[in-house]
C-alpha cells in the first residue's frame, strides 16, 4: 500500500505583521491593564503590531485614511482619477447605446439624439468629455513618473496643476470647436 501524502499545513500569517485592534492585542499579549501595555493602544487605534530584529514590539500605523489626513491636491487628484475612470465606463455604455441606435431604426436614433441633445444630456456629455481629458492628462503624468522624472514634491504639485489646466483647456477647447464647426 502506498502512503498518502500529508495534507499541506495551513499558512499562518507572519507574527511580525498582523493587524489587530486593541482588544485582540491585549488578548494575544495577555495585557489586562493599559499601563502594562507596551504599545498602549485603545479602541481608536488601528495599528500593525510588529517586532524589531531584537524582538521588541513596535506599533506601526495602517495606511492613511480620510478621517486622519487633511485633503491635499495629490490625494484629490488620485481620487478623481479613479472617479473619472468609472465615468468613462458609464460614458462608454452611453456611446454603445448611441451606436446601436445609429445602426437601428431612424425613430430610435432620433430618440437617443433627443436625450443626448437635451440640457441634461449635454451636461452629461460635457462631464464625460472632462473625465476623458482628465484621465488622459493624468495618465500621461503617470507615464512621466514611470520614467523616474518629476517625483519630487514641487514637481508633483506642478504637474497636478498642469493636469487640471490641460483638462480645462482641452474640454473647453473641444466644446468650443464643436459649436464653431456646427454653426
Amino acid at each position: 500500500m502506498v502512503p498518502r501524502p500529508a495534507a499541506p499545513a495551513q499558512p499562518r500569517p507572519p507574527v511580525n505583521a498582523r493587524v489587530v485592534d486593541a482588544a485582540q492585542h491585549r488578548a494575544v499579549e495577555g495585557v489586562h491593564n493599559r499601563e502594562d501595555d507596551p504599545i498602549a493602544m485603545d479602541a481608536r487605534d488601528a495599528l500593525m503590531v510588529g517586532t524589531k530584529t531584537d524582538g521588541t514590539k513596535v506599533a506601526r500605523p495602517l495606511s492613511p485614511h480620510l478621517q486622519v489626513y487633511r485633503p491635499q491636491l495629490t490625494s484629490a487628484l488620485s481620487i478623481f482619477h479613479r472617479v473619472s475612470g468609472c465615468a468613462l465606463a458609464v460614458g462608454a455604455l452611453v456611446l454603445v447605446w448611441w451606436l446601436v441606435a445609429a445602426a437601428g431604426r431612424p425613430e430610435y436614433f432620433a430618440t437617443v439624439q433627443g436625450v443626448l441633445g437635451s440640457w441634461p444630456g449635454r451636461l452629461f456629455l460635457f462631464g464625460w468629455t472632462a473625465a476623458l481629458f482628465y484621465h488622459l492628462s493624468n495618465g500621461i503624468r503617470h507615464l512621466w513618473w514611470d520614467s523616474g522624472r518629476g517625483l519630487d514634491l514641487p514637481s508633483v504639485y506642478r504637474s497636478g496643476y498642469i493636469v487640471l489646466g490641460a483638462t480645462a483647456g482641452l474640454t473647453l477647447g473641444s466644446w468650443v470647436a464643436w459649436y464653431v464647426v456646427r454653426a
